[in-house]
């Protein structure tokens, strides 16, 4: 397994997506993670990347949805996929439909058409659709496995927002085809037991780990001064 990089990204969840233009310093975050992902998985072709959390309340769903944005911005063609059946909440967070989505289109209700949709923030959604009673079952069916290639022809990185993995174990079914998971960890509410749990499941797995993203600082602030100190405070002043 590669070794681990553990980003402490300045994070607040009331502040907005990338694309609403948020602070300076939460875009030079995703930016670095951005890199380091490029980095964590060379080569040509499509990516595909598994974000992940020990429970839930991480942060997981909007680092996933900032991700894509963010890899979106250097244009490169990116799909977020909404793969937590169970309690979903992408299609919140950029105001599209719910349904029909990846339920829908797993069991056979729908094409893929009218289940993809088509952002201003530069990427397109497919979002969880209906609950089913075994999300489970939809997620790991040779109808993913298709819909994931089928995908990887379009796209230059495929984003999934997979459930807390100690909650169930859906984002593990698929590790033999995703390329490399971020694990997300929230300040002052991940327990070391918890997320102890999570590592053990996914090397059980074979997944392959490329990131801790340590999410939820107050201060954001913290980043920069901690990393060779580029910006003073200064910096945050307003010209006279």
């Amino acid at each position: 397994m590669k070794s681990k990089k553990t980003l402490d990204i300045a994070f607040n969840e009331n502040k907005m997506l990338l694309f609403n233009k948020p602070s300076f310093l939460l875009q030079e975050a995703y930016k670095t993670l951005r890199t380091n992902i490029t980095f964590s998985l060379p080569g040509t072709g499509c990516k595909c990347i598994g974000i992940v959390s020990s429970n839930r309340g991480d942060g997981k769903s909007f680092i996933a949805s900032n991700l894509a944005v963010s890899l979106a911005q250097i244009n490169k063609r990116v799909i977020l996929i909404d793969c937590d059946l169970r309690l979903p909440t992408i299609s919140q967070k950029f105001a599209v439909r719910p349904v029909p989505g990846l339920s829908n289109y797993l069991s056979g209700d729908v094409t893929k058409v009218p289940v993809i949709r088509h952002e201003k923030a530069g990427i397109d959604i497919i979002p969880s659709g209906n609950i089913p009673p075994d999300s489970t079952a939809l997620i790991c069916s040779q109808e993913m496995m298709n819909l994931i290639e089928k995908l990887k022809e379009d796209y230059d990185f495929i984003i999934f927002d997979f459930p807390p993995i100690n909650i169930v174990s859906d984002a593990v079914l698929l590790s033999g085809i995703i390329d490399g998971y971020l694990v997300i960890i929230r300040h002052k509410k991940s327990e070391y037991h918890t997320v102890g749990s999570t590592i053990r499941q996914m090397r059980l797995a074979d997944a392959n780990i490329i990131g801790l993203v340590y999410n939820g600082k107050s201060d954001e602030k913290s980043y920069y001064k901690r990393n060779k100190g580029y910006y003073s405070d200064n910096y945050y002043k307003k010209p006279d």
